[in-house]
């Protein structure tokens, strides 16, 4: 997927197609939230005026290249994690034993479905305080880029977490459950506090 036109991608998410869906899209918003933050970076970097950022800008570029990169990945390995799924649901059940194994590998299919996107929210939050420093100190002819970096950021953790929540209605393990859904909570709250945080900087 990462090497489709914009259009091409577009039109496949349209389909009739389960994927891609909302958790690939929501990798593809993490991508662009870094992409933009790293726009900044690059924009800022060699300017006299901000000669007193110059680290923090050149530390934030090989970070955001390598999270922009996983992320695209991440587009493709949702989509891959819900296949598991529906070929567990194409399985056999005729007998005990096979409505047994398709049990189980829905289960299996249902954790691997939740294992992405929580990959996909962890990654996208840690864009923000880059976001941040890119609204607060990067080129101020750029803060709007910044922001957008931040509202793409938090969309692509929410986006994720919701593919997370839905998946998690399916699963039997309660100890996983819970472990799982604890850190979906702290994720999405903090989200939605950093990008609070960073428009509320703005330097607007």
């Amino acid at each position: 997927m990462r090497e489709m036109t914009i259009e091409a991608f577009a039109q496949q998410t349209a389909s009739s197609e389960p994927v891609p869906g909302g958790g690939s899209i929501s990798a593809l918003a993490g991508a662009l939230a870094a992409a933009l933050t790293e726009m900044v970076a690059g924009l800022t970097i060699g300017k006299k005026k901000y000669a007193d950022v110059q680290s923090e800008m050149e530390e934030a570029i090989p970070v955001m290249q390598a999270m922009r990169g996983q992320l695209l990945d991440d587009i493709k390995r949702d989509s891959e994690s819900f296949d598991l799924y529906m070929q567990a649901l194409s399985l056999p059940k005729d007998t005990e034993d096979q409505r047994q194994a398709r049990s189980e590998a829905m289960q299996a299919g249902l954790k691997a479905a939740v294992a992405v996107p929580l990959s996909v929210a962890r990654n996208a939050v840690k864009i923000l305080p880059y976001a941040e420093v890119m609204v607060t100190k990067g080129n101020k002819t750029a803060v709007t880029d910044g922001l957008v970096a931040a509202m793409m950021a938090r969309t692509a953790v929410l986006g994720a977490l919701y593919n997370v929540k839905i998946n998690l209605q399916s699963i039997k393990d309660e100890a996983f459950i819970r472990k799982i859904s604890g850190e979906v909570e702290e994720l999405e709250e903090k989200a939605l506090a950093m990008e609070r945080e960073i428009m509320e900087k703005a330097r607007l």
